[in-house]
C-alpha cells in the first residue's frame, strides 16, 4: 500500500496523540499556572485573540512565535519553559523554572506574567497557581511544620500520589497574590517527567474543578425560577380537574410556563452537560494520582468527596428537575390539548345536530311553500286557461264554470310536475 491509500486525516490525528506531552520539570523548581475563560459563550470565542495574546507574551520576552491556528505551544520565555494550551472553553498557561525562592510561594515568582498582560486577556482568571517543588528528606515527617505553617489546617489535603513517590499538599485557598497554592515534595531521584505529570494533574484538577463548579451558580439561579415554576405549574395542572376553568384558558397559560421552561433548558443545557464532563475528568485525575494517606491526613479524594460532590450534586438536582419539570408541563399539555379536543368535537356533534334541524326545518318550509306555489300558479293558469277555451267551449255548449272546473286538475297535475321536475334538476 502507498501513502495515498491512507485517510487524509490519519497521521494528523495519530500526531494529535503526542501533540501535549507533559513538562519536564525537576527538583526544586516553581510553577506558575493559570487558565483563562470568557465569561459568556466561551466555546464559540474568537480563538485568534487567544493567539493574540500568547504572541504578546513572547514578545515581551523575545522568544518564538507559534503559527497562527496553532492549539498548543511549548517555548522559553527567558528563565522559564512556557506550555500553553488552547480548549475548548479556555486558554493555559504553565511556566516552570528551576530553583524555589527562600519566601515560600513568593508572588514574585508569578512575574512571568506581567499584570498588564494579565489585565489585557482575552476572558478572565478562572484558575490560578502556585506550585513548589522541593525534594523529600529522608524522614518525610520534616515537611510537616512547613506544610502545617504553609496552609490552613482545616482544609488541609496532604497525601502521598504515584505509589509513593512524592508528597502533594494543598488547602484548595486563595492566597493574597490571587493564587492556589500547592506543595510538592519529590524523592530524590525521582525522574522530571514524572513529576511533570503530577504538576499537570494538580493544575487540571483545579482549572476544571473551577470551570465545572460554575455550573453551581447557574443552578442557584434556575432553582430559584424554577422555584417560582412550580407552584403555578401545580396550581395549572390541579385546575385540569375542575371543569369550571375554561380549558383553552388554561391551555394558553400552561403553554406559557411551557415555553418558560424550554427556554431555561436550552439556556443551562449547555452549561451542566459541560459541568458534567469538568466532573467526570476531576475524578478521573484525582485517581491517576494513586494516592495514599500520609501521616493520617485527609487525601484528594476525601476532601472533593466532602467539598466538591455535594456542589455537583446540587447541580446534577436542578438539571433533573428542569427536566422532569418540562416533562411535567409537557404531559400536561398534551392530556389539556385532549381535553380542547374533545369538548370541540362534542361542540361540533351538537352544531351538527343542530344544522340537521335545521336543514328538516328547511325542508318541510320549503315543501309547504312549494305547495302554495303550485296553489298560486295554478290558480293564475287556470284563469289564462279558461280565456283560451272559453270561445271553444261556448260553441259546443259547455259553461264557463263547467270549463274552468274541468281545466282545473289538469292544470294543477301540470305545475305540481313542472315544480317538481325542476327541483330535481336542482338538486342533481
Amino acid at each position: 500500500m502507498t501513502p495515498n491509500d491512507d485517510h487524509p486525516l490519519r497521521y494528523a490525528l495519530v500526531n494529535e496523540l503526542h501533540a501535549r506531552p507533559f513538562p519536564a520539570v525537576g527538583a526544586p523548581a516553581h510553577v506558575i499556572y493559570l487558565a483563562f475563560k470568557e465569561p459568556k459563550d466561551a466555546a464559540n470565542r474568537d480563538r485568534s485573540k487567544d493567539h493574540d495574546h500568547l504572541v504578546d507574551l513572547l514578545t515581551r520576552a523575545g522568544g518564538a512565535v507559534p503559527p497562527e491556528g496553532a492549539t498548543h505551544y511549548t517555548g522559553e520565555i527567558g528563565r522559564h519553559v512556557l506550555k500553553w494550551e488552547s480548549h475548548t472553553e479556555f486558554t493555559t498557561y504553565l511556566a516552570h523554572a528551576p530553583g524555589v525562592s527562600e519566601r515560600p510561594f513568593d508572588p514574585a515568582e508569578a512575574e512571568v506574567f506581567p499584570p498588564a498582560w494579565m489585565k489585557a486577556a482575552p476572558g478572565r482568571r478562572i484558575a490560578a497557581v502556585s506550585i513548589r517543588i522541593e525534594e523529600l528528606p529522608e524522614d518525610p515527617m520534616k515537611i510537616l511544620p512547613a506544610v502545617e505553617s504553609w496552609f490552613v489546617p482545616e482544609s488541609l489535603v496532604c497525601a502521598w500520589v504515584l505509589d509513593e513517590t512524592a508528597v502533594v499538599a494543598t488547602d484548595f485557598r486563595i492566597d493574597p497574590a490571587g493564587l492556589m497554592r500547592f506543595a510538592l515534595f519529590a524523592k530524590p531521584g525521582t525522574g522530571q517527567g514524572r513529576i511533570g505529570r503530577i504538576v499537570q494533574r494538580l493544575c487540571e484538577i483545579e482549572t476544571y474543578r473551577a470551570v465545572s463548579m460554575l455550573g453551581l451558580g447557574r443552578a442557584r439561579q434556575l432553582t430559584t425560577k424554577l422555584n417560582a415554576l412550580e407552584p403555578e405549574l401545580s396550581a395549572l395542572v390541579d385546575s385540569m380537574k375542575d371543569d369550571a376553568h375554561p380549558a383553552e384558558d388554561t391551555l394558553h397559560r400552561l403553554l406559557e410556563v411551557s415555553t418558560e421552561l424550554e427556554s431555561l433548558a436550552v439556556t443551562h443545557t449547555f452549561r451542566f452537560s459541560a459541568t458534567n464532563a469538568y466532573e467526570a475528568i476531576v475524578h478521573d485525575r484525582v485517581q491517576v494520582l494513586r494516592e495514599s494517606r500520609f501521616n493520617g491526613r485527609q487525601k484528594f479524594e476525601e476532601f472533593m468527596m466532602r467539598r466538591y460532590d455535594p456542589a455537583m450534586r446540587t447541580v446534577k438536582s436542578a438539571e433533573v428537575r428542569l427536566n422532569a419539570m418540562v416533562e411535567r408541563a409537557a404531559r400536561a399539555g398534551e392530556l389539556l390539548r385532549t381535553r380542547v379536543d374533545v369538548a370541540r368535537q362534542a361542540q361540533n356533534q351538537k352544531l351538527l345536530e343542530s344544522m340537521d334541524r335545521r336543514s328538516d326545518l328547511q325542508l318541510r318550509l320549503q315543501r309547504t311553500v312549494e305547495g302554495l306555489s303550485v296553489v298560486a300558479i295554478s290558480y293564475y293558469a287556470v284563469s289564462l286557461a279558461a280565456y283560451a277555451v272559453y270561445p271553444i267551449a261556448k260553441e259546443v255548449g259547455i259553461s264557463k264554470e263547467m270549463a274552468v272546473a274541468g281545466l282545473t286538475p289538469f292544470v294543477v297535475a301540470i305545475v305540481w310536475l313542472a315544480l317538481r321536475r325542476i327541483r330535481n334538476s336542482v338538486g342533481h
